[in-house]
């Protein structure tokens, strides 16, 4: 509680009681603003009727009440005080209101930032006392009931908008894979602040989806989170109930062998999906055959003979020479399983190296003044080898 008034005369002091609200969560309110809110003779606030709690307080008994237009009058107000032209007409008028009943509740709305500042720089003068009711902190991801709100909002058949409303599931995947790419992108930049806005954006994906089915009637974002939620809880009996896992390598294996029971699997390929890149493909299947004792006894990791069949099956058919390079790579996939190395960073990493690469041996040719337009493989072969000395490769 902030004072302006003196101890011998805080009894007789008029007094403003502001009460903070949240957009996000306008009828939870702490037993103190409802107590507050309670005993107030009427409720003030800028705007009856756009005020988010307004309808939450009505069904609990109480009505707001806007302050007449007439208090809300420039008059002399002194521009040098703190807050904005109509956070200081609000304080003013709350001032007055105060004066004449010696007691005022105001609850704060979301255009209420700076008010309690206008109010502080009028109470001495008008031996005022300001009662400041916090709500308690939020919890973390209060902001996700936003993020779900706008998504309605930009659904809603009358007033959305016309993209969103025209998605569906199927022309939203692309969009998903593309996102995903992003965040995988940023994980490897290790910028923050890509990171922080590539996560927003696979969060929209899932959100999206989930309005879509709602607006089918077939499930909502509570029950997508509700799912996965329940579904973390059962796979980590060691923290959520009297299990035992006190390695990763256990914890893996008690996640595999619940999945298995709740899905009804028996097959080591039971529910990989087909889609998705071929290189993390053959990762998966791999992984989950050497789980069981089943690696191919042909994935030879020194890639050496497999290397030599490739090359032997150049001048045959398309499909004898796609065979070829799939043994090649699901061989090159089993050697970075047994080196410990994921190959599709592997592979991502390759291309930036080469990238890199290239564009140096480029900058050292334009360095050298040459004719790009008539670069031979020879002088390519000096650049390239050039870039590599500067530690470009």
């Amino acid at each position: 509680m902030t004072t302006a008034a003196s101890a011998a005369g805080v009894a007789a002091s008029p007094s403003v009681a502001l009460v903070e609200t949240s957009e996000l969560f306008p009828g939870l309110l702490p037993f103190q603003s409802w107590d507050v809110l309670g005993t107030a003779d009427e409720i003030l606030v800028r705007d009856a009727d756009a005020h988010p709690a307004a309808r939450h307080l009505h069904l609990a008994g109480l009505d707001l009440v806007t302050i007449e237009p007439a208090a809300l009058e420039r008059g002399d107000l002194d521009l040098s005080r703190p807050g904005l032209p109509d956070d200081r007409r609000i304080a003013k008028a709350l001032v007055q209101e105060a004066e004449e009943r010696r007691r005022v509740v105001y609850l704060l709305g979301p255009d209420d930032d700076r008010l309690a500042g206008a109010l502080a720089g009028m109470a001495a003068e008008h031996d005022l006392e300001i009662e400041l009711v916090f709500l308690a902190q939020q919890p973390a991801g209060a902001e996700l009931l936003r993020l779900v709100d706008v998504m309605r909002r930009l659904r809603d058949p009358d007033d959305g908008c016309p993209w969103d409303l025209e998605q569906d599931h199927a022309t939203l995947l692309p969009y998903l894979v593309e996102e995903a790419y992003e965040l995988v992108e940023a994980v490897e930049a290790g910028d923050d602040a890509d990171l922080l806005e590539e996560l927003g954006d696979v969060l929209l994906q899932v959100v999206f989806h989930a309005r879509i089915a709602r607006d089918r009637d077939a499930f909502g974002i509570d029950e997508v989170a509700r799912g996965i939620a329940d579904k973390l809880v059962r796979r980590h009996p060691h923290v959520f109930a009297d299990g035992d896992a006190n390695s990763p390598a256990e914890v893996q294996a008690n996640w595999d062998r619940l999945k298995d029971e709740e899905k009804g699997r028996a097959g080591p390929f039971d529910g990989v999906p087909a889609a998705g890149p071929g290189l993390e493909l053959l990762g998966t299947l791999q992984r989950k055959a050497a789980k069981r004792g089943l690696t191919p006894p042909d994935l030879d990791p020194s890639v050496a003979a497999v290397g030599s069949a490739a090359r032997d099956s150049a001048e045959g058919p398309a499909e004898q020479r796609e065979a070829a390079v799939g043994r090649l790579l699901a061989s090159v996939v089993a050697l970075a399983r047994e080196l410990g190395v994921d190959p599709e960073a592997a592979a991502r990493a390759a291309a930036r190296q080469q990238r890199a690469r290239t564009e140096a041996a480029l900058e050292h040719g334009r360095d050298l003044g040459a004719d790009l337009e008539a670069l031979d493989a020879p002088t390519w072969a000096s650049w390239w080898a050039a870039a590599e000395d500067d530690g470009s490769g």
